[in-house]
């Protein structure tokens, strides 16, 4: 808990990863960056998405409906903030010369986001009417 809470510290001071270790090639902590900005499009489109079911789909059910946005909206805010945290577990292991983070959050947001492929399927096919 004390690592993820100086974690979550290092998010907002970016600087003091700089205190550790010594610096990298660039070119890691460039792919590092361009990484985490995949990340965020990730999220963005998870969250326009959530946004798109709730707004253009009004004749779905209410329940379908808000499950859907809701569960696409919850993946864009735990891909948002997994971005920052994955990005600066990473500087800080090349700066230490330690192995990648491993991490199973890309795992289960592929299921997370296949499950909601799955739901669409099935109110596709059971029609939209509420």
């Amino acid at each position: 808990m004390i690592e993820f809470v100086r974690n979550v510290r290092l998010w907002f001071a970016p600087e003091e990863v700089r205190d550790e270790g010594s610096t990298p090639d660039y070119r890691f902590s460039l792919a590092n960056e361009r990484t985490f900005l995949a990340w965020l499009r990730t999220a963005l489109a998870l969250i326009g998405g959530g946004f798109a079911v709730d707004q253009f789909l009004p004749d779905l059910r209410w329940g379908w409906r808000v499950g859907l946005a809701l569960a696409l909206l919850a993946s864009g805010v735990l891909c948002s903030l997994r971005a920052i945290d994955h990005w600066v577990r990473c500087e800080r292991a090349m700066r230490r010369g330690e192995d990648l983070p491993a991490s199973r959050f890309p795992a289960l947001l592929g299921v997370l986001v296949a499950v909601v492929a799955v739901a669409m399927v099935v109110v596709v096919l059971a029609g939209w009417e509420g």
